[in-house]
């Protein structure tokens, strides 16, 4: 059944290969940017204005779908940024706007879609997550806590809206190869910083994992499954099987010797 979709983030990485994917199985896909009018020529879908840490900008991108459409069936939290530094070194304004658009921000996009979803009676929301948002990595903390937190929050969401025929998941990716690196805030390193060279050399193995990842169209044939098939899980977890197993052993193993695994394959 052709759905009409929003994903937010939609202009390249994971969020273009699934708008992109969407458009082609035939669903209604809005796709969303800070600069749409550089897409529009270049994409098959619609793209709109938005600045997900704006809550006009989010209310009036809802608005316009709901005027071309009157109804929305399907929101992808998919827009969000990367952040690496040090705990001891990052600055608190840089943890503060990381959560404003990796948490706060997806959280109020679903708060402006519900009450339509509600109206219908039907409606799911995907909210991309990280599977690095299963664990605290080093240099990694604040990315994996923003994630961590949407995770959380889309539990508790799940539950509160069920009985509306609103159904709520997560997405975790692992690495794949898209140019979020490029895009991803790097705390810069203070003078005569103890840090200075490991953290270097991990920023080294963040960007080989990414650019030795899987492609993102496996991302986009994911979430289209759960929109296709319906009646989602929580959580999906889509990558690289050692990724996905470090779940698993974070449960079964004592903790001591999982972080030691951790600190092994960071060097540290």
């Amino acid at each position: 059944m052709k759905k009409v979709v929003l994903i937010t983030g939609a202009s390249s990485g994971l969020g273009l290969a699934t708008a992109l994917h969407l458009h082609v199985k035939g669903h209604h896909v809005f796709g969303t940017s800070r600069n749409p009018e550089k897409y529009t020529d270049r994409v098959p879908f619609t793209m709109l204005p938005l600045e997900i840490t704006d809550s006009n900008a989010i209310t009036n991108c809802v608005v316009e779908i709901l005027k071309k459409t009157n109804r929305l069936d399907v929101l992808i939290n998919n827009a969000g940024v990367g952040i690496t530094g040090p705990m001891e070194e990052i600055q608190a304004e840089a943890v503060v706007a990381n959560f404003a658009t990796n948490c706060f921000g997806p959280l109020q996009m679903a708060q402006a879609v519900l009450p339509q979803m509600r109206l219908q009676n039907a409606g799911l929301i995907i909210n991309v997550t990280s599977i690095a948002g299963v664990m605290g990595l080093p240099f990694r903390g604040v990315y994996s806590a923003s994630k961590s937190a949407l995770s959380i929050m889309t539990e508790s969401l799940r539950m509160e809206v069920k009985s509306f025929g609103i159904d709520v998941c997560t997405l975790a990716p692992g690495d794949y190869a898209t140019d979020i690196a490029l895009r991803r805030y790097h705390a810069p390193v203070v003078s005569n910083s103890p840090y200075q060279k490991i953290y270097q050399e991990n920023l080294d193995t963040m960007d080989a994992h990414v650019d030795g990842g899987n492609p993102p169209q496996e991302i986009a044939v994911a979430i289209a499954d759960i929109i296709e098939k319906g009646n989602s899980k929580v959580h999906y977890q889509v990558g690289p099987f050692v990724q996905k197993l470090s779940k698993t052993l974070k449960n079964i193993l004592p903790s001591r010797i999982f972080e030691k695994l951790i600190m092994n394959h960071y060097k540290l």
